[in-house]
């Protein structure tokens, strides 16, 4: 239909969005519309013909329309504003219903409701369905993290309780949690953890009642921050004194009965090649150009499944944690350190238990042949990517010290070539995404923030993973056995055809059918920006249109990769899915693919796959959140100081800014005081009505840092103006002032939904303000410089 009659479906559909509960004949839709005349009429009946086609209203048997209500009621999670309303995600390709605060039946964000649509929405306007919560189906929380604010003997007295706690979350810090006298006494300024014994009603809607379990530490003393953030996201920094015991009980060297039945590989040239600092080698590898120019590739992977058996206390601890968690300072491994950087690290010139994932790579980067077996080997160098990368670019001191090794580490170069070509021709989506790496004192202050870059031995080391996983997935798959496998699913098509729109419109090319995605898409459109002022922008319009990775018991392949077959098998210290693909090899050797092995590993996986993909989840929040903390520490002395940035997102309520380091904050629209700034949404851009300035993403700018706050991880800045802008501005307040009198200049407010950081934003940033897909579907294959997550991992 033309532009005009989808304008006046819009009209149509919210006059009846706004009166819900009542009936209306053609007629008096067209007098309420004030539309007159026979071809008005014909109009008007047309689009209630669309409406009641799309099921958004009902014709009555009297001839009356009525805004269409839903027959059931939807179940979702809540995501709650600190201003009280919040949404509720009930569906991975539907909007949000919007739900406002005496509506909210009191839920928290995280909780699981029910919620009743009380206006569906309104596609042809990008409105959101509207909604009220029903039911709270289960809380997302059971306990909380705070600071601790003491009571009065008098206050005590009266309430019965010793003080309350505020959480530094800005999604929670509106409640109050009153802390029972029953439970433990913290002292003021305590970070404390408090279970949540009542949760907020129609009598105390903003508080809750808890218990304290335990004072973590004062807010000023060095670590308690980021053991906060940790105790908060449900990751237990000590393990149990049972699974301390039982690694005790271990040995620390391999014994003469666990060589049997294994693959001696002794003697075979073995090196790592990890970060400077890593401590835990969990994969180990060996290349071998061969005569006819194939390429023999070893991969050996911690064989952890030897020692930490199914059922013992090590593994239900493993399974619990699901995976390391990475954090600026310290690790909080999945296992412990007796055995993640003791006898299940491949440790140089110690004899290791593995499993070997062996291929011969032809020179089309096709593994045409593989065996997977349990093996020993002994690691000849511990090699580090920095010291690789300066072999390979013709170092003349290293290439001496590791002379036998440097041919070797060249074939490596060469087979990382073809691999690599290989998957770029079969569509696999390469994103370069540049990562920091934040130095602390040893107080745990952050000093300085580094750029991390990708060389060939990251990227190789990457490429041999990658290759591993794809060969033991496929293996499994093709034997129609229970597998436990990493997907990732292809992107939901309206999200894709927002952003094939969004890069039309800047002038890219966009080749393909719509109605038959493949990655081979995406990656066309990348590099046609490479090294353009659109790259950085396209990058994240791309990542935000991703679905996220995760574990489950279907083969449903990996569309980042263009890969029919993955699994993650390279990183059993730490993580949980890589610990049971092991344990399900071995079963399987052992036991044969028969109907009892097949039906013990079918009824656990979905589980497994769920668990842990929900735990990974938990692990990245908590380290975004602690860099997120030292980055907004770092930034706290340069409060004033002006930056060189670039514009990330832009919403209703401001644009959110990187710095070159990566550090990310807000210009609210409060903030952008040389002019009114309106949203256009389709474009994702601020527009100066007064000047015409137009803002986008990716766009560079100049910003002064005004607010660096701490406790809750937000950064503000505001844009720099040049002489002449000022000049104007300060006129435009002039003459605004002149206009309104004695009004406040509060009325004034720049569009938007009431300005609030907290409507998408938790600074630099758990979803970075980008929407509900920032986490892209990435293999989480590869092994970061610093910590083990790299740009492949699902951040």
């Amino acid at each position: 239909m033309p532009d005009k009659d989808d304008k006046l479906i819009a009209d149509i559909l919210e006059f009846f969005r706004n009166n819900p509960e009542r009936r209306y004949t053609s007629e008096q839709i067209e007098d309420s519309l004030r539309m007159h005349g026979a071809s008005a009429f014909k109009r008007v009946v047309k689009a209630l013909a669309v409406l009641e086609g799309e099921s958004k209203i009902t014709l009555t048997n009297k001839d009356e329309f009525k805004m269409a209500q839903p027959d059931k009621v939807l179940e979702g999670t809540f995501k709650g504003n600190d201003k009280g309303f919040g949404f509720v995600r009930y569906d991975e390709v539907e909007p949000d219903a919007f739900v406002a605060r005496d509506n909210t039946l009191h839920a928290v964000n995280g909780d699981t409701v029910e919620v009743k649509i009380t206006k569906p929405s309104n596609p042809w306007i990008d409105k959101g369905p509207e909604g009220e919560i029903t039911k709270i189906v289960e809380r997302s929380l059971s306990k909380i993290v705070g600071e601790f604010h003491p009571y009065s003997d008098a206050q005590v007295e009266k309430s019965g309780n010793y003080g309350y706690v505020k959480s530094h979350e800005k999604k929670l810090a509106s409640y109050m949690v009153f802390i029972s006298n029953k439970g433990l006494h913290p002292q003021m300024g305590d970070m404390v953890q408090v279970s949540i014994d009542e949760y907020p009603n129609d009598a105390h809607p903003q508080s809750m009642e808890g218990t304290a379990l335990e004072v973590i530490g004062n807010k000023n003393d060095p670590g308690v921050d980021i053991m906060s953030i940790v105790i908060d996201n449900d990751i237990n920094p000590e393990f149990p004194k049972e699974v301390l015991e039982e690694a005790e009980q271990i040995p620390d060297h391999v014994l003469e009965s666990d060589r049997k039945g294994r693959h001696d590989l002794t003697d075979n040239m073995v090196i790592t090649i990890d970060g400077d600092d890593s401590k835990d080698f969990d994969d180990a590898v060996g290349v071998e150009k061969m005569a006819d120019g194939k390429f023999h590739l070893e991969v050996h992977i911690a064989d952890v499944t030897h020692y930490v058996t199914e059922g013992s206390a090590l593994d239900k601890e493993a399974y619990e944690r699901g995976t390391s968690t990475y954090l600026v300072d310290r690790v909080i491994p999945m296992l412990p350190f007796r055995l993640s950087n003791g006898i299940c690290s491949l440790n140089p010139g110690e004899d290791r238990l593995a499993l070997t994932c062996d291929m011969v790579i032809n020179q089309s980067g096709q593994v045409e042949k593989y065996d997977i077996y349990p093996s020993i080997i002994q690691s000849k160098y511990r090699m580090t990517y920095n010291n690789v990368n300066k072999i390979l670019d013709g170092d003349v001191e290293l290439t001496e010290e590791y002379k036998p090794l440097v041919p070797m580490l060249k074939d490596m170069a060469e087979l990382h070539d073809i691999l690599f070509k290989m998957r770029h021709e079969r569509g696999a989506i390469d994103f370069e995404e540049t990562e920091a790496k934040i130095i602390v004192d040893e107080n745990g202050k952050p000093i300085d923030i580094q750029l991390r870059e990708r060389g060939t031995s990251e990227r190789m080391i990457e490429s041999f993973m990658l290759a591993a996983n794809e060969t033991v997935a496929k293996n499994y798959n093709l034997k129609h056995v229970p597998f436990l496998y990493r997907v990732h699913e292809k992107p939901d098509d309206e999200k894709v055809k927002k952003f094939f729109e969004f890069v039309a419109a800047m002038g890219v090319d966009v080749h393909g059918n719509l109605k038959d995605i493949s990655p081979k898409m995406f990656q066309g459109i990348l590099s046609q920006v490479i090294g353009t002022p659109e790259e950085a922008v396209v990058t994240i319009m791309l990542l935000r249109s991703m679905q996220q990775a995760r574990y489950s018991d279907e083969p449903l392949g990996h569309f980042g990769l263009a890969a029919k077959y993955y699994t993650h098998f390279t990183s059993p210290i730490r993580r949980y899915p890589d610990l049971t693909v092991h344990r399900m090899i071995h079963s399987y050797a052992e036991n044969g693919f028969t109907d009892d092995e097949q039906a013990k590993w079918g009824g656990k996986l979905k589980e497994i796959g769920d668990h842990t993909s929900g735990r990974e989840r938990k692990s990245i929040d908590a380290e975004r959140a602690v860099d997120d903390l030292k980055k907004t520490e770092y930034m706290a002395d340069q409060v004033g100081e002006t930056f060189d940035a670039v514009v990330s997102s832009v919403t209703s309520f401001g644009m959110f800014i990187q710095l070159d380091n990566t550090v990310e904050g807000l210009i609210h629209i409060s903030n952008m005081k040389d002019d009114y700034y309106e949203y256009d949404e389709k474009s994702m851009s601020m527009h100066g009505r007064g000047t015409g300035k137009t803002f986008k993403v990716g766009q560079p700018i100049q910003v002064k840092l005004i607010r660096a706050d701490v406790e809750h991880r937000q950064i503000d800045f505001e844009r720099v103006l040049t002489p002449e802008e000022a000049e104007q501005a300060k006129k435009r307040e002039e003459e605004f002032a002149k206009r309104r009198g004695s009004h406040s200049r509060s009325d004034r407010r720049h569009t938007g939904n009431g300005g609030g950081r907290s409507n998408g934003h938790s600074n630099n940033h758990s979803n970075g303000g980008h929407g509900r897909n920032n986490n892209h579907g990435s293999s989480n294959n590869g092994k970061g410089n610093n910590r083990r997550r790299s740009k492949y991992e699902s951040r």
